[in-house]
């Protein structure tokens, strides 16, 4: 039985699109990405973690009023800007935005096959790749609301781990207690003739780990495509919108400076040591903490894929839902529950295909796709940006001047850096993320007006 008549189910609560917001940016950009990032800019890297979070509360305060000022909601990061950019630059987005997810997907899932082979060794990596593929295949296909509550909890289990996390640190700082292992600052200024520099590798530090914490970030504006999956949008957008900032610092910013505190920073930035999380907790006498982190961890970046299929399928949908025939009209299929499962089953499928990318290319593949996603990541937030700024300034009701200009201003410093990233990135990576948005934009066909 076809479905093409149906619509999405609005079934999404506030708590769910709350904590999807959340959830979607903890993953293997906080586990994996923070090192990295550290290592590109120092300590100064806290700079880029608060940019880019600002950057991110503009972003997502321009899609919230978007979704307030907009009558009728439809599917896909396209129904956001639709209306403000026109058709051919909101196709452009949504296939941006999936083709992004879809990297994601294979990034996570590198992610959780690495770490379940360090908390399982000697199983073979297509094991825990079809593990994962078919959990969230499974949870994706029942219903949106399986996916949803699995997300819920998935997240609140992250959020519950860094937060004792932040506890833990908070007090080891407080008690300035060395005999654990930690050096606190000033015995560390004490110890060498030439204090650490904050900015080590200068601005052009700051600006490379910008490219990596745009990435840990990518996720939050997932909460633009379940509009038409939320019960009360108009409700909960906005207040998953209104608490970026403080989670951003909350979960992002504090732990970071407190690894930076209780940790030299080039230890952190290592690839070759633990998590800063598992060291943290083995120092202050937790018993196999390491094994309990890599659990956690394992958990955070299953969510994401979670998180990913249900982008991936959902942006794919939006672009098919109208269609009538070939293979749109095939994928544009709804089942009982209303969930659009062959779209689910194309995005999932990409996990297989990361297994054989992640074998090929081994350590050097997740640090590629993740360059990529920023960069198009970027591109996806200069889309929602000029959508808002357009809304703006046509409906003078939705922003008042100081709104406009630093709307602007986030704008320009995203260009900046999406400029930044072509000049800087490897070729082949700039070229791989270039062919994705031609493809994406000329891949547009106007709608045949009906008769």
């Amino acid at each position: 039985m076809e479905n093409s008549d149906q619509k999405l189910k609005s079934s999404l609560k506030t708590r769910h699109i709350v904590m999807l917001s959340l959830g979607g940016a903890i993953g293997s950009g906080l586990f994996l990405g923070s090192g990295q990032a550290i290592a590109a800019a120092g300590p100064a890297v806290l700079i880029s973690y608060i940019l880019a979070g600002l950057m991110l509360y503009i972003v997502m305060y321009g899609v919230g009023q978007m979704v307030i000022h907009q009558e009728i909601h439809e599917s896909g990061m396209s129904g956001i800007v639709k209306a403000f950019v026109g058709g051919r630059m909101a196709h452009f987005t949504d296939w941006v935005y999936w083709a992004t997810w879809m990297a994601v997907l294979i990034a996570e899932e590198a992610g959780v096959s690495t770490f379940l082979g360090m908390l399982i060794p000697g199983v073979p990596l297509w094991v825990f790749a079809l593990i994962v593929a078919v959990l969230g295949t499974v949870i994706n296909l029942y219903s949106v609301r399986a996916f949803a509550e699995t997300e819920y909890w998935l997240a609140f289990i992250k959020v519950a781990v860094i937060i004792i996390l932040i506890v833990l640190g908070a007090y080891l700082l407080l008690i300035n207690d060395t005999h654990l292992g930690f050096t606190a600052p000033a015995v560390q200024k004490a110890s060498t003739s030439v204090a650490p520099s904050f900015a080590p590798h200068g601005f052009q530090g700051v600006l490379t780990s910008l490219l990596i914490v745009i990435f840990s970030f990518g996720g939050s504006e997932l909460v633009a495509v379940t509009v038409t999956e939320t019960e009360n949008p108009k409700e909960a957008l906005p207040k998953a919108v209104r608490g970026i900032l403080i989670r951003i610092i909350s979960f992002y910013v504090i732990p970071i400076f407190l690894f930076l505190q209780l940790l030299p920073w080039s230890k952190v930035s290592n690839p070759n040591a633990p998590s800063p999380f598992a060291t943290i907790f083995t120092k202050i006498g937790i018993p196999y903490a390491d094994k309990v982190i890599l659990l956690v961890i394992i958990i955070a970046i299953f969510s994401a894929v979670n998180s990913a299929i249900y982008a991936t399928s959902r942006s794919l949908y939006s672009r098919v839902q109208s269609s009538t025939h070939g293979i749109g009209k095939q994928l544009n299929h709804l089942n009982k529950n209303q969930v659009p499962i062959r779209a689910v089953l194309v995005s999932a499928a990409i996990l297989f295909l990361g297994v054989i990318l992640s074998a090929i290319f081994g350590s050097h593949f997740w640090g590629f796709v993740a360059g990529s996603i920023s960069f198009t990541i970027t591109i996806v937030w200069i889309m929602l940006l000029l959508a808002a700024s357009i809304m703006y300034f046509k409906r003078k009701e939705t922003g008042h001047l100081f709104l406009k200009l630093i709307t602007l201003f986030v704008l320009a410093l995203l260009i900046f850096v999406l400029i930044s990233q072509v000049v800087t990135n490897p070729v082949q990576l700039s070229i791989f993320a270039i062919v994705i948005c031609l493809l994406a934009f000329f891949s547009y066909r106007k709608p045949k007006e009906k008769a």
